[in-house]
C-alpha cells in the first residue's frame, strides 16, 4: 500500500487525481421500510446477518485454542502452532483483495455463503483428523490455509452488506461491534472448556457447526437486488485496477489507511505480544487473561457509546478517542499495579471500538456501493499485513531496546497518528451521512 511522501498534510479532496463519485443517495429514515423489508434496526435481514456474523466470530475465536491444544497435545513443537496460525492468517491477508473483486462480481452474499461452505469443509476435516489421532503437519497447514482463504472471501462482503440490511448504518455497526467484543471473549473461553472436557477435534467440530449456522442464515436473507449487481464487468485485473483508482480518488480514505498502516505496524502490532510478555512475567498468565477480558469489556463500552453518540464529523470524533490507547501503553511501560493496568485496558478497548464504528460507518456511507467491497479489501489487506509485521518484529526489537522503551515509542506514534488525523482537512472535516 502506497504511503504519502509527506506526512505533514494530506492533499485536499479538490486536488485528487480524478473527480470524486457523486454522493450516495440519502438513507431512508429509520421508520421507513428499509433494506430488510421492515422498519427499525432489527428487521428480518439484519437479524439473520447479525446471527451469521456473531456465530462466525464465535467460531473464529476457537481456532487459536484448537490449534494450540491439538498440536501441542499431539507432541508437536511450539513452533508448529505459529506456523499453523501463519498458514491461516497469510492467505487471509493475500487473498482478501481478490475476495473484494469477487464480491463485486458475484454479490457479497453469494461469496460469503461460498466462504462459509469452504470453512465448514476445512474445519470438518480437521475435526476428523484430530479425533483420529496425530494428523501430519502438512495437512494441518493446508487446511488452515483453506480456512484463511475462506475468511478472505467472506470479509470484503461484510462492509457492503451492512448498508443493505439496515437503514441506520452507525447503529448497526455499533451493535455488531458489541457482539464482536463479546464473541472475542466467549469463543476462546468456550474452546478452552471444550478442550478440557473432550479434545481439539471436538473444538473443530463446534467450529464447523458455527460456519454451517452462518451459511444458513446468509442463505435465508432476502436482499433486494442492487443496481450494480448486474452491471457489466471488465476483466478480473481491470476490476482490481479500477478499485485502486477508486481508492486513490478519495483523499480522506487513502489518507486514513496510509496513516493506519503506520499505526498497525508501530502500535497495534507490538501491543499484544508485549502486553502478554510483560503482564505474564509480572503478574502471571491469569492476570493477562483478566486484562484481555477487561479490554473486551471496554470494547463493549465503546460500542454502546457509538450507539448513543452521533458526531457530525465522525472521523475527527474517533481520532479524539484514540489517545486513550496511549494511556494503556504508558501505564504498561511504567509497570503500574494491576488495577491501573486494567483501567488502561478498559479505556483502550473503548477507544478502539468507538473509532472502528466511526470508521466503518464513514466508509459504508461515503463510498459508492459498486466499489465498496474492493475498497474495504484494500483496507483489510493493509491492516493485516502491517499488524502481522509489527507482531513479528516486536520480540526482536524489544530484546534490543527494551519492552518498556518500545511501548513508549508506540505511545508517541499513537499520538502522532491522532495529530495527523486531526490536522488533515479532508479527514477532519468529513461530515457524517445518514440518520442523525
Amino acid at each position: 500500500m502506497e504511503k504519502p511522501t509527506e506526512t505533514a498534510s494530506i492533499p485536499d479532496a479538490s486536488r485528487d487525481t480524478r473527480p470524486p463519485s457523486p454522493p450516495l443517495p440519502p438513507l431512508p429514515s429509520i421508520g421507513s421500510r428499509g433494506p430488510g423489508g421492515s422498519g427499525g434496526l432489527w428487521n428480518r435481514n439484519f437479524r439473520y446477518f447479525f446471527v451469521a456474523r456473531t456465530v462466525a466470530l464465535f467460531g473464529d475465536g476457537m481456532i487459536p485454542v484448537a490449534l494450540t491444544a491439538g498440536l501441542l497435545g499431539a507432541g508437536r513443537p511450539a513452533s508448529s502452532v505459529g506456523f499453523a496460525l501463519a498458514a491461516w492468517m497469510g492467505p487471509l491477508a493475500v487473498f482478501v483483495l481478490f475476495g473484494g473483486v469477487l464480491a463485486d462480481r458475484f454479490t457479497p452474499r453469494r461469496m460469503m455463503i461460498i466462504a462459509d461452505v469452504l470453512r465448514l469443509v476445512g474445519a470438518s476435516v480437521l475435526a476428523v483428523t484430530f479425533a483420529l489421532g496425530n494428523p501430519p503437519l502438512w495437512s494441518v497447514y493446508v487446511l488452515s490455509s483453506v480456512a484463511g482463504i475462506g475468511a478472505a472471501l467472506f470479509q470484503p462482503g461484510v462492509a457492503s452488506t451492512v448498508p443493505r440490511v439496515s437503514t441506520d448504518v452507525q447503529r448497526a455497526n455499533a451493535v455488531l461491534r458489541v457482539a464482536e467484543a463479546l464473541m472475542t471473549m466467549a469463543g476462546p473461553a468456550f474452546a478452552g472448556v471444550l478442550v478440557g472436557l473432550a479434545s481439539a477435534g471436538a473444538v473443530y467440530a463446534a467450529n464447523a457447526a458455527t460456519f454451517a449456522v452462518s451459511g444458513a442464515c446468509l442463505f435465508l436473507m432476502r436482499l433486494a437486488p442492487a443496481p450494480h449487481d448486474d452491471a457489466v464487468r471488465g476483466t478480473f485485473t481491470a476490476e482490481l485496477v479500477d478499485g485502486w483508482r477508486e481508492f486513490r480518488a478519495r483523499s480522506w480514505l487513502w489518507g486514513v489507511i496510509a496513516v493506519w498502516t503506520v499505526y498497525g505496524f508501530a502500535v497495534l502490532g507490538p501491543i499484544l505480544p508485549l502486553t502478554a510478555v510483560l503482564v505474564t512475567q509480572a503478574h502471571g498468565s491469569g492476570a493477562y487473561g483478566m486484562l484481555m477480558a477487561v479490554n473486551g469489556a471496554g470494547s463493549v463500552v465503546g460500542g454502546l457509546m457509538a450507539l448513543r453518540l452521533r458526531p457530525s464529523h465522525p472521523l475527527a470524533a474517533g481520532a479524539i478517542a484514540l489517545p486513550l490507547v496511549a494511556v494503556s501503553l504508558v501505564v504498561l511501560a511504567l509497570g503500574m499495579p494491576l488495577p491501573v493496568l486494567a483501567a488502561g485496558q478498559l479505556l483502550a478497548g473503548a477507544a478502539a471500538a468507538f473509532w472502528l464504528v466511526m470508521w466503518s460507518t464513514t466508509v459504508q456511507t461515503h463510498v459508492p456501493p459498486e466499489a465498496l467491497n474492493r475498497l474495504h479489501a484494500y483496507d483489510v489487506a493493509g491492516s493485516l499485513l502491517m499488524v502481522a509485521a509489527g507482531r513479528a518484529l516486536a520480540g526482536p526489537v524489544a530484546e534490543a531496546v527494551g519492552a518498556p522503551e518500545l511501548l513508549v515509542v508506540a505511545a508517541v506514534v499513537n499520538m502522532g497518528v491522532v495529530a495527523v488525523l486531526l490536522v488533515a482537512r479532508p479527514i477532519r472535516q468529513l461530515e457524517r451521512m445518514g440518520p442523525v
